[in-house]
C-alpha cells in the first residue's frame, strides 16, 4: 500500500469518546505498515438539533470507504447507531463489526445483517478485515509454528 493512499475509516461514534471508540484507534495504530485516515470527528457537534447532527454522520460516513461499528456503541444508541448504519448502506460503504470488548454481549440480528464481517478485538484481524472490505486486498496470512523433531 502506498503512503499516499491511506484507507479512509469511520469509526462509528454517538459524538462523544467512548472507551471503544478510542480502542479502535489504539487497535489501528498498532499495526506497522497500516495508512489510514479517520474521518469520524465525535468532537465535531453541529450547532443545531438532530437534522444538523445526522447531516454531519452523513457528511463524515460519506468521506469514508469503510465504517467500523464497536457493538457496544450500539448498545449505547441503537437508533443513531442505526440511522449510521443506513447511512452506510446508501453510500455502499462496509461496515466492520468489532464485537464487544471484555464482555458477552448478544450480537444483534440487525448488525450481523449489515455488516460485511464481525472481528473480535485483535489488530491483526481487524486491520485485515479494513484492509479486505474497503480495499479488496488479500491479507492471508500463514502462522508459522515451528517446532523440534527429534
Amino acid at each position: 500500500m502506498s503512503d499516499k493512499t491511506p484507507i479512509r475509516v469511520f469509526v462509528s461514534h454517538l459524538f462523544e469518546k467512548h472507551p471503544d471508540y478510542l480502542r479502535v484507534f489504539e487497535y489501528l495504530e498498532s499495526r506497522e505498515n497500516f495508512l489510514y485516515l479517520a474521518t469520524s470527528d465525535p468532537d465535531r457537534i453541529p450547532p443545531g438539533g438532530k437534522e444538523d447532527l445526522k447531516e454531519e454522520l452523513r457528511n463524515q460516513i460519506k468521506a469514508a470507504e469503510i465504517m467500523v461499528l464497536p457493538i457496544s456503541i450500539y448498545e449505547s444508541n441503537p437508533d443513531l447507531v442505526t440511522f449510521q448504519m443506513d447511512v452506510a448502506g446508501a453510500f455502499s460503504k462496509p461496515i466492520v463489526a468489532v464485537k464487544s470488548f471484555g464482555e458477552t454481549v448478544m450480537l444483534k440480528k440487525v448488525i450481523i445483517d449489515r455488516s460485511a464481517d464481525v472481528v473480535e478485538w485483535n489488530e491483526r484481524v481487524l486491520v485485515d478485515a479494513i484492509r479486505h472490505h474497503a480495499r479488496h486486498e488479500d491479507t492471508a496470512r500463514w502462522d508459522v509454528i515451528e517446532f523440534k523433531l527429534d
